[in-house]
């Protein structure tokens, strides 16, 4: 993997060198192409500088041992550093293996998030609306833009279900992982007998597709406009302003209620069709249509869960890795990297060792 690195330095000087050429700048879809390469190849190419500057010191502090007799004062010193720039240089050459690994070529894009709730009727219902604050508190954590495209809100705080879009740098890598049954434990506040229930909600986390993805003919497209329904007051409750789409080739539904604008409502629905057109033809690729989507979601049943959020003693627990947190609250308020971070590192290590075994 390591005889790719002068290769990814040589072609990061290549491109800087073109950026500040008078002639290329003046083509801004190059320029845009040239800046994303850039931002890609810059973290290796620190990474890069970093294990050099490491192997450096770490000649001088080995020739500085031979150099010693070992009973003198400064062998010990030169030693010690000997032990900690080796180790430092293992860990670095780990993290360059990490950062070498083929990327997700969805990690850059916007993401379409949707929370249904599942098993557990009003108190999952409850419990989805608390998932999408958590995601949009994150969200902003991370200053990234959360628009909702279209909710059915119940009467007493809940959500039968949310579909908003989430556009920022990295929300895809960040949330990819998030797909499944979040299952919740804790005593409804309907429960007069102070009984523990069991419900969940279902999460979806799709990308969002590029034009050059997914081409969609109007021909194809059957469009209806209804009144919006929910909150909103009378100039959304009495208008024809909500848009549904129908793509009549697979049968997929989108609809979009959120905006008072009808253009801007289909707009909105185009963007989740299109991201989810773009997941049937990538899971088509892989031989399953929408199998990815399926075992994220599953039946929305609480045996299919990835995560539990047990309220009674305030503990979070990731399955797919063992990984468990009690600080419930936090997680709640937004502080979503102590989850998000773990079960990324998981699956890089997951790929890694993929990647070694094909070498």
């Amino acid at each position: 993997m390591f005889e790719k690195l002068e290769d990814i330095r040589r072609k990061y000087e290549e491109v800087r060198n073109r950026l500040a050429d008078p002639d290329f700048v003046q083509d801004h879809r190059a320029v845009r192409d040239a800046q994303k390469t850039l931002t890609e190849l810059e973290p290796v190419v620190a990474k890069i500088a970093e294990q050099r500057q490491v192997q450096k010191e770490l000649e001088g502090a080995r020739e500085m041992v031979e150099s010693l007799a070992p009973g003198d004062e400064l062998y010990q010193m030169a030693a010690a550093e000997r032990a900690t720039l080796t180790e430092r240089l293992a860990a670095i050459d780990q993290e360059l293996k990490v950062l070498l690994l083929p990327r997700d070529p969805n990690d850059a894009r916007n993401v379409f998030l949707e929370i249904r709730a599942g098993t557990g009727g009003e108190e999952a219902a409850l419990f989805a609306a608390e998932l999408f604050r958590m995601y949009q508190r994150y969200a902003e954590r991370m200053r990234w833009k959360v628009e909702i495209v279209d909710r059915e809100d119940t009467g007493i705080g809940g959500l039968k279900n949310v579909t908003a879009i989430v556009e920022g740098e990295g929300a895809y890598s960040r949330l990819k992982y998030e797909g499944g049954v979040h299952r919740v434990q804790r005593v409804p506040a309907t429960e007069a007998s102070g009984r523990i229930h069991t419900s969940a909600a279902t999460v979806a986390v799709l990308p969002e597709a590029e034009d050059v993805d997914v081409k969609v003919d109007d021909k194809d497209i059957r469009v209806d406009r209804f009144c919006a329904s929910g909150p909103g007051g009378q100039g959304v409750n009495t208008t024809y302003s909500a848009v549904r789409l129908t793509h009549l080739p697979t049968g997929l539904v989108v609809q979009c209620q959120d905006e008072r604008s009808q253009i801007k409502n289909k707009a909105k629905a185009m963007r989740v069709l299109k991201a989810r057109l773009l997941e049937i033809e990538q899971a088509k690729q892989e031989g399953a249509i929408a199998a990815e989507r399926k075992k994220m979601v599953g039946s929305g049943d609480r045996s299919e869960k990835i995560r539990t959020y047990n309220f009674p003693q305030s503990r979070i627990t990731d399955h797919r890795i063992g990984f468990t947190t009690h600080r419930m609250q936090d997680v709640l308020d937004g502080n979503l990297d102590e989850l998000v971070e773990p079960i990324s590192a998981h699956f890089q290590a997951e790929r890694l060792k993929e990647e070694l075994a094909k070498a």
